[in-house]
Formats: C-alpha cells, structure tokens, sequence
C-alpha cells in the first residue's frame, strides 16, 4: 500500500508539473483581419490603437504569453498616453469642449485584463489542437495520483478511528519545507489569477471544451478557478471520508459543502449563464457576496427581467431574513460549515493544517479587532455605493464610491480572502479567512453569541485533558480550556465543524441545539460545604 501512495505521489506531482510547464507553452500573434474583429468588437474610438497594436502583436513572429502581454500592454499605455497629453494640451489652452472629448478615445480597463482578452483570441498551439490530451495530462494525473495516494489510507489508518499520528513529525503539515513550497505554489497562484490573468490564458484553453458545452462560451480564469475548486474538494473530500470515517457528522457535514459547491456555486450559475440569464450563486449572501450592491450588478439584474428581481429579493432575504433565523436555530455553523464555499475548501484542502490555527490570547483579541474593522469596511462602502447608485453622486460624506470599491476588493477581496486566505493554509491554518477576515462569518458569529440555541456542550468529568481538541480547532478556541470545566462553548467564533468532538477519546463534547436560557454558564467553583451541591444539581435541570 505504501508503494500504491508513493507512484500516486510522482503521478501527482507529474501532473502538477505539466499543469505548471503548460503556462510556458504555444505562441501568440495576430493576424490584421483577427486585430480588426477585435477593435470593432470593443468598439474603440481611438484612431491610435489600431497602429499601435499592429506593430506589437501583427507579426509572424511565436510571441511567448509574457512578450504578447509585455507588447499589447505597451500598446495600450501608448495610445493612452497620446490622449492623456491632449487633455493637458486642451486644458492648458482652456479648451473645454476639446479636453471633453479625448475621454471617449482612452481605453479604460486593468492592463493585465486587456492583455488577456486579445490573448485570447491570439493563442496557437499544441494545448488549443488537443486539449482533451492537456486535460488528462493535468487534471487527469492529478486526480489519479491523489486519489493513488489517498484511497490506500483505508487500510493504512486501521480501524475507524481517530488518527492523530506523526501530525507535528512530517514536513508538510508541521511547517516544514513541504508545507513552505505549497504555500509559496498557492501565493503564485492566486496572484496570477486576480491580477495577471493573461499570464494563465492556457490554462482556459485546457477547459474550453467544459465550458462550452456548460455555458456556450470559452473558459475564462474564473471558469478555471471554479472547476479547479471543484476537483480540489472532491478529491480531497474523499481523504475526510477516509479520515473521519468514524463520524457520522463529518461525513454528512462533507457529502453538504460539496453538494453546495458543485451545484450552487458552480453548475447553476453556469447553467444560467448558458439560458442568458446572470450567473448566480444562490448560497453566496451579502456581505461575502460583497460586489452584489455594486453598480453594475444591480444594472445588470434590473435588465435582467423577473429572474434579475428574483434574484435581487433573494439576495437581500438571504441575508437579512434566512442566515439570522438559521443561525438563531442551528448556530453560523449551518452556513460556515454546511453550505460555505470558503469553509467547504478549509475543510477539504485545508484539513491537514487545521492544527496550526493560533491558540494564544493576542490572536484572539487579533481576530476580534480585525474581523469587525472589515465587517464595518463593508457595511461602509455598501452604504457609499448605494447611496452614490440612486443619487447619482460620486461620493458620499467625503468617500468616492468607486475608490473604495476598489480598496475593498483589492485588499479584501483579492489579498486578504485569496493570497492569504487560502494561500497561508500551511502555515497559519486552514481558517485564516473564516477567523479574520469575513465579514458574513463576522455578522452570523455576532447573532451565535447573542441570539442562538447553538452550544457545544461539554462533560468535564469524562475530560482526561488530552489536548485533541484544543490542537484540532481551526478556529483558535482553547476548547480543553472549557471542557476541564464543564462549562458551555459559546464564542462567536465557533464555525461548529464538530472536529473536536470527532478527534476527543472519551465523547466530552456534544454539538446541541437546545433552549436559550442555560446556553451560557458561570463556573461554579466548588469548596467543601460553601454551597449545597443537591440544590445546586436541581437547579440546573
């Protein structure tokens, strides 16, 4: 069995490395008939970028994706610069009507984010002739490997069980060299898709086929992110059924987040996208969802017809009616643990480094501070945004609109929720996001803490104080701390993913949904006959 996991390892790693090596492959160029479909398609104005983008990607030269992108990148700043030099020359001279009137020739857009469009339309070569042959060669091995190197642990692991062994004595899930080179790979990653996409532009090729027959439209990077997602969860998903086998809770709580997933996130927006209708995610609620009051999408469901206002009323009942109600019954673990993009990838990706979440103290206060500030943030540029919407003002009491939009994504939505979010798994656990940063795990942890039947309930008798618990919870609670005692698990920060209790020997801990009133309790401290510990036991009936 063991020789089974190490060829899974090498196809594995195979194939991650023909994945990696396929963004160094094909050429790109432009033929001027090909330029001339694009310009009209865009529909730009400007009587410079044609020439510009003739002499940098017309050629019968194979361009390399970073020289194509270095080239049309260029291309653009140079047709923009020519305009931007008329504005000061119009403005210098006072001339009103002819400074307006170079602002419909500059072409607005992420320079990345253009590249990519004409790289797209631009590319040649062996991965866009046989992408089905690409396809196997790196999802394919990869599934393969990992599930090579996963499966055999059904026999390896013995018994159903809890099975902490040589957790902190490997390399890759004790901050070793291993752990470091996947948080770099994950780093690299997430900084190309959100802000270099060009440079990832063969990795749509692959996928295009999928897309095509999912939502008639070539693979964008977010296509590849969200079927990328996917396959990560599922192969992983079958490592948790392995692991936890034992427990029935784990195995639902994962066959869940998979379910929602799959369909919710990403077969039904797809689906929709292909019947022209908006691609929507219905278990994404606001404010994770944070863009969902933004112009653009609110102009794009009103224009959508009954299924834009459906979706619009739906949004804002999810999140001001449905969550509040469901986390008062069941605790935010329904959503962070059931049905939660973001937490179904922690649990499944994430799972072998959920031990390295930060127990201490400042961390906790850490998490408070920070996790409420971005909450606030987005509460903030909602309120801008649409206040600006309906007014048609660029700003409110001193905030522009459209600059903290751009602030919220770029550090919340991009680094914080990506680049560390997911990138920082192997070394500051599987929840850095979910603990620090979300502000829809923020909103529901305040209604667990103050308004819920949600508890862990806990038997301190039967508590050996092995630690399991304490050392397994991704979300930085000292759970042994209150087990020792007896006393209930309420923090807001509890996501409910039950792994403490999966991982005690003597079933101290209980996940319970019961009457508020006894939720939260003192610790009693109890000192010879200071108090009548019959009346004591009644009492607490």
């Amino acid at each position: 069995m063991k020789a089974i996991k190490q060829i899974g390892l090498v196809i594995f790693l195979l194939g991650l490395s023909i994945f990696t090596g396929s963004l160094f492959t094909g050429s790109f160029n432009l033929s001027s008939a090909e330029l001339d479909n694009y310009i009209q398609e865009k529909g730009f104005k400007s009587e410079i970028i044609k020439d510009e983008l003739v002499k940098a990607v017309v050629t019968d030269e194979p361009l390399s994706v970073f020289e194509f992108s270095s080239r049309v990148r260029q291309a653009f700043k140079n047709s923009n610069d020519h305009y931007d030099q008329l504005i000061a020359k119009y403005d210098a001279e006072k001339n009103w009507d002819l400074k307006g009137a170079q602002f419909q020739y500059k072409i607005y857009g992420k320079p990345h984010t253009l590249s990519y469009d004409l790289a797209k339309k631009a590319g040649k070569g062996y991965i866009i002739e046989n992408p089905g042959l690409i396809w196997f060669l790196t999802f394919g091995l990869g599934i393969i490997g990992a599930l090579l190197f996963i499966i055999p642990n059904v026999i390896l692991l013995g018994p159903k069980g809890i099975k902490n062994n040589g957790i902190y004595l490997e390399s890759s899930t004790n901050r070793g060299w291993i752990a470091w080179f996947v948080l770099i790979y994950l780093v690299l990653f997430y900084i190309l898709l959100y802000f270099l996409p060009d440079y990832v532009v063969n990795w749509t090729f692959i996928l295009d086929p999928i897309s095509k027959a999912l939502n008639g439209g070539a693979a964008s990077q977010w296509f590849v992110y969200g079927f990328l997602y996917c396959v990560i969860m599922i192969t992983m998903g079958v490592r948790m059924y392995i692991k936890y086998r034992h427990n029935n809770y784990q195995i639902v709580r994962t066959t869940s987040v998979l379910f929602f997933q799959i369909v919710f996130a990403f077969l039904i927006p797809e689906i929709m996208t292909s019947l022209n209708m908006p691609g929507y995610d219905f278990k994404n609620a606001f404010p994770l969802d944070y863009d969902f009051f933004f112009e653009w999408n609110l102009d794009s469901l009103s224009k959508s017809g009954g299924i834009g206002v459906f979706i619009l009323v739906w949004g804002v009942l999810l999140t001001l009616v449905f969550v509040p109600v469901m986390v008062y019954f069941f605790g935010k673990r329904w959503y962070c643990s059931w049905v939660c993009g973001c937490g179904g990838l922690a649990e499944t990706l994430g799972d072998p480094y959920r031990q390295h979440s930060n127990k201490t103290l400042k961390a906790w206060k850490l998490e408070r501070w920070v996790i409420h500030s971005v909450l606030v943030f987005s509460l903030v540029m909602t309120i801008v945004t649409l206040y600006c919407y309906f007014t048609s003002a660029s700003s409110f009491l001193g905030i522009n609109s459209q600059w903290i939009k751009d602030s919220y994504s770029f550090l919340i939505g991009a680094w914080f929720a990506g680049v560390i979010g997911t990138g920082f798994y192997p070394i500051f656990g599987n929840r850095v996001w979910c603990r620090f940063g979300c502000p829809l795990a923020a909103y529901l942890g305040l209604v667990q803490r103050f308004k819920s039947r949600f508890r862990i309930t806990t038997n301190g008798g039967q508590c050996i104080s092995c630690g399991n618990c304490s050392t397994y919870c991704e979300q930085g609670i000292d759970v042994r701390a209150y087990a020792q005692k007896g006393e209930n698990i309420v923090r807001s920060s509890c996501v409910g993913c039950g792994i403490c209790s999966a991982v005690c020997p003597r079933g101290v801990l209980k996940l319970e949904n019961g009457p508020e009133k006894g939720r939260i309790n003192p610790t009693d401290v109890l000192l010879g006959n200071d108090i009548d510990l019959m009346k004591l036991v009644n009492e607490k009936k």
